[in-house]
Parts: structure tokens; sequence; C-alpha cells
């Protein structure tokens, strides 16, 4: 059954548009390692969380396998570019509904390319999910 295209991306798709459609912020969660091109000083635990707002990101694309937009981090622009199978959660940031996804990194299809992000060995036993108020 492996055959079946993942529904992740389009659910993913479907909450960002109910945050939008309703005035609230949409936040993605999300697993960094070396696949994820994101500002490394805002990573903490192999996490960062992104305001998904249209607001917030410029050219936002959000496709099968990847999620891209520019953003500006302490006034800085910067590209971001999220494999969906990196990502964690998506929720609206004004009351916590939305859903989080399944996720162990060892299962991650290493033959995906891999960006040029910089990342040190992760210790990846720890638990990455924590509610965010």
């Amino acid at each position: 059954m492996s055959d079946i295209p993942s529904n992740k991306p389009y659910l993913i798709r479907a909450l960002h548009q109910w945050c939008s459609d309703n005035g609230f912020t949409p936040f993605m969660a999300v697993f960094v390692d070396s696949r994820v091109e994101v500002p490394m000083e805002f990573v903490k635990n192999d996490e960062i969380v992104l305001n998904l707002s249209l607001e917030a990101c410029h050219q936002l694309q959000m496709e099968n396998d990847y999620i891209s937009f520019q953003a500006r981090f302490g006034g800085v622009p910067r590209k971001i570019l999220v494999p969906v199978t990196h990502i964690l959660a998506i929720y609206a940031r004004e009351n916590g509904q939305g859903m989080s996804f399944p996720f162990n990194p060892t299962e991650v299809d290493d033959s995906s390319p891999v960006k040029s992000v910089s990342s040190e060995a992760k210790d990846t036993s720890k638990s990455f999910l924590k509610i965010v108020k």
C-alpha cells in the first residue's frame, strides 16, 4: 500500500486555509536536520516553529514534497525550505487548534536531496513535541 500518496500535504494546506479564512495565525512546527533550510540560530532542540501567515511569508509555495517561502528573521530576509516529511504540526497560534503528525527521524527517506545546511549530529532519543501556548 506504499503506492498511495500521503495525505499529509493536503491536510497541511487545508489547515493553513482554515486558519487564514478564520483570522488565525497558522504556525508550523518542524523537525530540523540537514534537509531543512531555516535560520539555524532559531532552532532549539532540533525544532523550529514558523509563522505561515500570508503577512509573514512571501512567495509561499505549499507543494506535496516541500513548503518554501521567504520570511524576515531579525529584519533579515531568509529563504525557508521544509520537506513535508519534517513537519511535526500545523496549528492556529491563537487557540492551538490544528493537527500534529507522527514523526520518526530514522524513517525519513535519506535518498531525498540534502540541502546546504550544516547540522551537527543530533540526539533523536529526546521527545521533540512540546506544548506551545
